[in-house]
């Protein structure tokens, strides 16, 4: 078992491997398909193992998989399938029409399959200190992503974000070592000090000072990964200028990893301080961010920077929703990181198209798409209204199930506000993205079909059809399995 679980991890490593060997974009991009299939296989088959067998340890808990790493690695999976379909015919079109040299089209395949990676490896450990190690890595990888296309703008974002992220995450250090300090009255080996599963089964024991600031420092330092304000500067910046299939991964994978951390936290906290403490911290930083995201979606011109703030919105609401905590709170918290993954991903794939298309990121030079590119339009209309919690969508069930756990554990006027910053949020966005979708095509210059091929269309088309399908599922019916594997993620952290 814990031989799959590290193939799981392992195997976008192949893409890594592909452009090492100077693939070009076509090979490596079905490498990269192929890869991230497997990967999702596997994420379904540790759902169900998961779920009959509660949690896997191997090698003194470097390897630990419970419920909510095996829900968290099902979620990035998918997301790294989606990303891998859209980067095949994204990066194919850039090198076909001299926008990437080869060397630039290599380098994409191999830092991406190594950022899916760490991220994947990160969840599948158990130690706190190398899920540390793994996520500080995955900031590296992801920078050079960020960076892909040296424009002067596209590298000041990759140096800010490496900058930002990585004092975030040396404060996530500090974190972990006063946890790691909270600890040593214990008799546990020093090992078992920084192991997720024996701290949480004596959260109890902890020395209560230590403790308060570990899980103030981790929310603070995991929460710039997030994207959680204030620490959410680096993410405008970054979403904006990398390929579309990078933005992606960071919005809709790389910001759950850190919520997933956060999580950890939250739980050993929970037991050893207390539920008041911990509320006061998740709502405060959840509610500033969904304030932040909002009033910049009001005033953001550039669409895949408007995506972006809505990544800081809705990522605050996943922390308000750890804030209302219950099962209710939890169950639409884990809901909500599914629905909001899967919807992010789709939104940032179909900007690529755009962008090939009117080879510009302003909304206010993209009209009428219905008419010049009549499936992204359609698809971008409809991602926007899912992101924006319309039903029958899955995020409108998820803000639901928030807002009514918000109603039961801090009474009206919070969950009041937040449905209020919602509404405020839904008018801003729905008016940009219907000025891009619905109003009159530019009279010059029109829109090109942004891939020559049908294989390229194909290939792009397919995650934002998935993507758009899922979102309506989820919106109407949560399949047994996932309704399980959810009560059984609240279950290993409560």
């Amino acid at each position: 078992m814990t031989a799959l679980v590290i193939v799981l991890a392992a195997l976008p490593l192949a893409t890594t491997a592909a452009a090492l060997a100077g693939a070009r974009a076509r090979l490596a991009g079905y490498t990269a398909i192929v890869a991230a299939c497997g990967s999702l296989v596997l994420a379904i088959w540790l759902l169900g193992y998961i779920g009959a067998h509660h949690s896997l340890t191997a090698l003194a808990g470097f390897v630990y998989i419970d419920g909510l790493s095996a829900f968290f690695l099902f979620t990035v999976a998918v997301v790294v399938l989606l990303a891998s379909l859209g980067s095949a015919a994204y990066i194919r079109t850039e090198e076909d029409s001299g926008h990437l040299s080869h060397f630039q089209v290599r380098m994409y395949f191999g830092f991406f399959g190594a950022f899916a990676a760490l991220m994947l490896a990160s969840l599948g450990t158990g130690n706190l200190g190398m899920l540390f190690v793994l996520i500080e890595a995955s900031t590296l990888a992801s920078a050079a992503l960020v960076g892909l296309e040296a424009r002067a703008s596209s590298l000041e974002a990759a140096w800010k974000y490496i900058i930002i992220s990585s004092l975030g995450v040396t404060i996530a250090l500090v974190g972990t070592l006063f946890l790691f300090y909270s600890g040593t009255g214990l008799p546990l080996s020093a090992e078992l000090r920084l192991t997720w599963p024996y701290l949480f089964a004596h959260a109890h024991e902890l020395a209560y000072p230590p403790l308060r600031l570990a899980f103030l420092l981790a929310v603070i330092g995991y929460g710039t990964k997030v994207g959680l304000a204030p620490m959410h500067t680096w993410l405008p910046d970054a979403h904006s200028e990398a390929p579309s299939p990078t933005s992606a991964m960071l919005s809709a994978a790389l910001l759950n990893t850190g919520m997933y951390a956060i999580m950890r936290f939250l739980a050993i906290a929970r037991v050893g301080l207390g539920a008041h403490y911990v509320q006061v911290v998740m709502l405060a930083f959840g509610f500033a961010s969904v304030l932040i995201g909002v009033l910049f979606l009001v005033t953001t011109p550039n669409f895949k920077r408007l995506f972006a703030y809505s990544s800081v919105e809705h990522m605050g609401i996943v922390a308000i929703a750890l804030g209302f905590g219950g099962q209710v709170g939890l169950y639409g918290a884990l809901l909500h990181t599914l629905n909001h993954a899967i919807g992010k991903a789709v939104l940032f794939l179909s900007s690529g198209d755009v962008v090939l298309g009117y080879h510009t990121r302003e909304a206010a030079k993209v009209r009428g798409m219905l008419t010049t590119l009549p499936f992204t339009g359609t698809v971008l209309m409809l991602a926007t209204l899912s992101i924006l919690g319309s039903p029958p969508f899955g995020l409108f069930l998820s803000e639901l199930t928030i807002v009514r756990a918000g109603f039961t554990a801090a009474g009206p006027w919070l969950p009041l506000a937040l449905l209020l910053l919602l509404v405020i949020a839904f008018v801003a966005f729905a008016r940009r993205i219907g000025g891009m979708v619905l109003g009159q095509p530019n009279p010059a210059p029109a829109a090109v079909r942004p891939y020559a091929s049908g294989e390229q269309r194909v290939l792009a088309a397919v995650p934002l059809a998935v993507g758009l399908a899922a979102l309506l599922l989820l919106g109407v019916w949560i399949p047994t399995a996932l309704h399980t594997a959810i009560l059984g993620s609240i279950g290993a952290v409560t």
